[in-house]
């Protein structure tokens, strides 16, 4: 079984290139279904049959309240069947096929936002006196003005920025990609204070910096999405989720006339499908092609 995880483990990761927090929740699943199917007898892919499979999903579906969790089992399975093929052993020809993703219909949500208003005041609360205050600013400001997960702003390095050319660059993005982007003022100018009158002598290369031992480890992403939870109480915000940050300027670009294409470049989107849900944001584009309400004179 280990075996078996680990060569399934190294192919997601180098030739679909997927994350390790995806390739975890992958394995749990999987392995999960071997052990049910084979516990600790040789695996063997030909006996298996889609009533097996969906008599384990049945299980699996009851341990998930939304049907996002229960689509990631189909997701976790369908792929490791398609790997099995790959690899030309002999799989039942229905396996791939024997369960379908639960209805979860597609950008059947609308993104939350902040208002222009929220923005200002949380603006408004920022530059207050105290410990780790600067940080907290320069945080903010990399989630409100680059859209940054908390994970890219944890792992943000001062090799990742040009102060001559104005760019910062991400390396360690959920896309797995290496992009450029534009290092806006405001950010820039928080990180500067932040490094010059607050961040601890530490030969870590990294921006931010624990302020308590050990100073020489960079801060996690959990102590962003705090950070991000407490400028929100700060700011007099209802609001807990770091990532409303990200929707936030993604709605910013649209009202500012950006394309789709180019708020998902600044995303950093692989797919423009992962884009599409902000569409429903974009009024300056919606309302030309709103129609009269019936029985309206406008």
């Amino acid at each position: 079984m280990d075996e078996e995880l680990h060569r399934y483990d190294e192919y997601m990761a180098h030739a679909r290139g997927l994350a390790l927090k995806t390739r975890s929740t992958v394995l749990r699943i999987v392995g999960r279904l071997l052990t049910e199917r084979f516990g600790d007898r040789a695996i063997d892919i030909a006996t298996l049959r889609p009533a097996h499979v969906r008599r384990f999903f049945a299980q699996q579906a009851k341990l998930y309240s939304k049907p996002i969790g229960a689509g990631s089992v189909v997701s976790a399975l369908r792929g490791y069947f398609r790997y099995r093929v790959w690899l030309g052993d002999a799989v039942h020809g229905g396996l791939v096929n024997a369960i379908a993703y639960p209805a979860n219909w597609a950008l059947s949500s609308l993104p939350k936002t902040l208002t222009a208003e929220e923005v200002e005041q949380l603006i408004g609360a920022l530059g207050q006196p105290g410990p780790a205050m600067r940080r907290a600013d320069a945080i903010v400001r990399c989630a409100l003005d680059l859209g940054l997960r908390s994970g890219e702003v944890a792992r943000l390095s001062l090799d990742d920025i040009d102060w001559r050319t104005g760019t910062i660059t991400l390396r360690h993005t959920k896309g797995r990609r290496v992009d450029v982007m534009p290092l806006p003022t405001t950010t820039g100018a928080a990180i500067a204070a932040y490094l010059r009158h607050e961040r601890p002598k530490t030969a870590s290369r990294a921006v931010f910096v624990r302020n308590l031992a050990p100073r020489d480890a960079p801060v996690g992403p959990d102590l962003v999405r705090k950070t991000i939870r407490q400028a929100y109480g700060r700011a007099g915000l209802p609001y807990t989720r770091p990532h409303l940050l990200r929707h936030t300027m993604a709605n910013r670009l649209l009202a500012g006339g950006s394309s789709l294409k180019e708020v998902a470049d600044v995303l950093r989107h692989r797919s423009l499908d992962t884009t599409m849900i902000y569409a429903k944001l974009d009024s300056r584009t919606l309302i030309k092609v709103a129609l009269p309400w019936p029985g309206s004179a406008t």
